[in-house]
């Protein structure tokens, strides 16, 4: 098993303890988070529900959910799909994230034990290799469980909450910039956020992180604009 399985095996094995629809709903969210339903892409409830294996009232509630998150939108003939995004939304993601992750960052570096910051380093490794290798699933899959353990560091669960609600808005939108550009092009500043939390320097981690996002929402913007995807 590849580290990146063990990572998610982990996650998984939580998961069998959770109630049925929980267990769905966090499936179902992750086909929109990675992108592997692609926005504008219109499924019914029954295709999701033969794919996730899973009956209706479980992948409705789920899908409830998510529309309200606004992961989703409700298309009409029990369709759903991942809503496109607009200039105005990108604007709007950029604005949200260099706020919220710089200020997540801050609190993670004043709380990260050594193991924390060991666990962090792990994971931005296994980064480094998704990216050698052009592995996109990969590459989307450790990103986002890098951002999330410094969510769950910072120990801040209301702000943690809303960081993982956008990336829920623009995650399947990530998917297909990677998908056009490659892993080997895409922004990094984890390596000098590592080395200021390392030094207990909050303020140069929260402007790492800050580049980070940026750079990567502006990259966003620039793929989309260029292809004509945005609304």
């Amino acid at each position: 098993m590849t580290t990146t399985a063990q990572n998610l095996s982990t996650i998984d094995a939580a998961t069998t303890r959770l109630p049925a629809h929980e267990v769905i709903y966090r499936q179902l969210r992750d086909l929109v988070l990675f992108g592997d339903l692609a926005p504008g892409q219109a499924v019914t409830i029954q295709g999701l529900s033969e794919r996730l294996g899973a009956g209706m009232t479980p992948v409705r509630e789920a899908l409830r959910r998510l529309i309200a998150e606004g992961a989703l939108e409700f298309q009409g003939n029990r369709r759903v799909s991942v809503p496109l995004l607009s200039a105005d939304n990108i604007s709007e993601l950029i604005l949200a994230r260099q706020w919220v992750d710089p200020h997540l960052t801050l609190r993670a570096t004043e709380r990260a034990t050594l193991g924390d910051l060991d666990h962090l380093r792990a994971l931005d490794d296994q980064l480094d290799v998704a990216i050698t290798r052009g592995d996109l699933r990969a590459y989307l899959e450790l990103n986002y469980l890098f951002h999330r353990r410094l969510y769950e560091i910072a120990d801040a669960p209301i702000l943690a909450h809303l960081a993982d609600g956008l990336w829920l808005r623009f995650g399947p939108s990530l998917r297909v910039v990677c998908g056009r550009m490659g892993t080997q092009n895409l922004p990094d500043k984890h390596k000098a956020m590592l080395e200021a939390m390392h030094a207990r320097d909050a303020e140069a981690a929260a402007r790492a992180i800050r580049e980070d996002v940026i750079q990567g929402m502006e990259q966003v913007r620039h793929s989309l604009e260029q292809s004509g995807a945005l609304r």
